[in-house]
């Protein structure tokens, strides 16, 4: 490798003159720049959660919600910078919000009824069934479930972008794919964060805590086990619910710049992302196939992100004054 040749110019004209205040201390003469390209405010967030963590060593409830919001918000934060929308915060945190008081709701208790107890989404707690019967089992019970419960704010924002006015109805409303990825990504983070932190950590750290006894050794170890599942849980919802979620909010945003083919679209886009999320119910047993229906899901959510992209594009094109005339 070559080393780079400095310019002779710039050389020799530094050498008759002092470096500047913007060359001696950079953030005088950055500060445009810090929080659009230098992810200031991600990284001033780092540090915040860096410090809370610090001061939760020793309370381990709080030390795993610090942890699981950390990982979902920089996995969120990926899509987003991906998807290369600007979309207020305060939207797509009312998506993911929302997603977790539905869960808290009668609404979960209709789901589940009508789900796994009319259709055949009830999934025996002692009995071993094979494949096809659990994907079926799955697809009902998890699968269009879920999809369809995470996928309820998505269609409230889309309701309320009709409902709006400017400029609200623009920040509010899906418009286009990438509207509907946001905000069904969003929508999977707080399911996601609900349903780990409510159910699947609690549940572990009760389990092993009445294996080992409630003394300090049980605790311990069960909060170690819970923290252990905790990570790979909200880590992994990248290419799991927020995954899910978000392909389907692509077809939801699709619908309405096609709105004779509406249900058609939004058919294709509910299941295919429940049969992604049944298949990764299904296949638990295989950590080989695990990967690969998960490196698949991640797989998807990315094409439509970049369709998505393009097809937002098109429609700046169109709307551009140029065309407009």
């Amino acid at each position: 490798m070559t080393n780079p040749v400095p310019n002779e110019n710039l050389s020799s004209s530094s050498n008759r003159r002092s470096p500047n205040q913007g060359e001696l201390i950079p953030i005088t003469s950055m500060k445009p720049y810090l929080v659009q390209e230098a992810y200031l405010i991600p990284g001033i967030i780092t540090v915040v959660f860096v410090v809370l963590m610090f001061t939760s060593v020793g309370i381990p409830n709080l030390y795993e919600w610090l942890v699981a919001v950390y990982i979902s918000g920089a996995a969120f934060y990926f899509i987003y910078r991906l998807c290369g929308k600007p979309k207020p915060w305060w939207v797509l945190f009312a998506s993911g919000l929302t997603t977790c008081i539905i869960l808290t709701t009668p609404i979960l208790s209709l789901f589940i009824f009508v789900f796994r107890g009319i259709l055949p989404g009830q999934i025996p707690e002692s009995e071993s069934i094979g494949f096809i019967n659990l994907f079926i089992k799955m697809f009902f019970g998890a699968g269009l479930m879920e999809e369809l419960l995470k996928a309820l704010p998505v269609f409230g924002c889309l309701w309320l972008g009709y409902k709006l006015r400017s400029p609200k109805r623009q920040q509010v409303g899906v418009w286009e794919p990438l509207d509907g990825i946001l905000l069904g990504t969003a929508s999977g983070v707080g399911f996601t964060l609900f349903e780990t932190l409510a159910q699947y950590v609690p549940g572990t750290v009760e389990n092993v805590t009445e294996l080992l006894g409630e003394g300090l050794l049980g605790l311990g170890v069960g909060y170690l086990a819970g923290l252990q599942l905790l990570i790979p849980r909200i880590l992994g919802s990248i290419a799991g619910h927020i995954a899910y979620s978000g392909y389907f909010g692509y077809f939801i945003g699709l619908s309405v710049i096609y709105p004779r083919s509406r249900w058609q679209i939004l058919g294709v886009g509910y299941l295919t992302s429940a049969t992604l999320h049944a298949l990764w119910n299904s296949t638990a047993d295989s950590l080989v196939i695990l990967a690969t229906v998960g490196a698949i899901s991640y797989a998807f959510l990315m094409a439509a992100i970049l369709k998505g992209k393009e097809i937002s594009q098109q429609i700046q094109v169109k709307e551009s004054p140029e065309n407009l005339i």
